[in-house]
């Protein structure tokens, strides 16, 4: 039987999924000059920020699995429009849940050996604390969508985790 912190990385895994498409389906909603308007926020736009969180889901997955391919820049357009986009999320999404199910207590305790991406720094860090940050990053820049819909006019999702996990409890119930 796992632990809790391979358990709680299992549950980050699926709640990101399904952040994710909640988030998609709002920004779904929004014309393409919306999507792709400049507002400000770090990587610009809505569309930027999505591309921001799927390139580093790709950075962080190749060094955790060293499979995939990942983008030389945090601010690569991976792709143009919106479809291909959608696309590709559900699949990293799939690719992530699947990563993170097959995690046990042993592989969580370890390590991982990475380079940056802005950098040649080779780092040797705890698999753990990676993950950690990996599960915060994609919530911060989440967030930082959300604001953006809100800003365009769009109703922002619920995407706290506490809704999410009522969601799987009352599903489970309703079996």
């Amino acid at each position: 039987m796992a632990g809790g912190l391979t358990r709680q990385f299992r549950m980050f895994g699926h709640y990101n999924a399904w952040a994710n498409a909640r988030l998609y389906e709002a920004a779904g909603r929004l014309g393409d000059a919306d999507y792709r308007a400049d507002r400000g926020a770090f990587f610009k736009s809505v569309h930027g920020t999505l591309n921001h969180l799927l390139a580093t889901d790709r950075i962080w997955m190749k060094r955790f699995t060293g499979e995939g391919d990942a983008p030389d820049r945090l601010d690569a357009i991976l792709f143009d429009t919106f479809g291909a986009l959608r696309a590709a999320r559900v699949a990293e999404d799939a690719r992530i849940v699947a990563y993170v199910d097959g995690l046990d207590d042993t592989r969580v305790a370890g390590t991982i050996s990475y380079r940056r991406v802005s950098s040649p720094e080779h780092f040797v860090q705890e698999l753990a604390p990676a993950l950690a940050h990996w599960f915060n990053h994609q919530t911060h820049h989440r967030g930082q969508t959300h604001a953006l819909l809100t800003g365009l006019g769009q109703p922002g999702p619920e995407l706290d985790l506490l809704f999410f996990q009522r969601e799987q409890i009352k599903s489970a119930s309703s079996r």
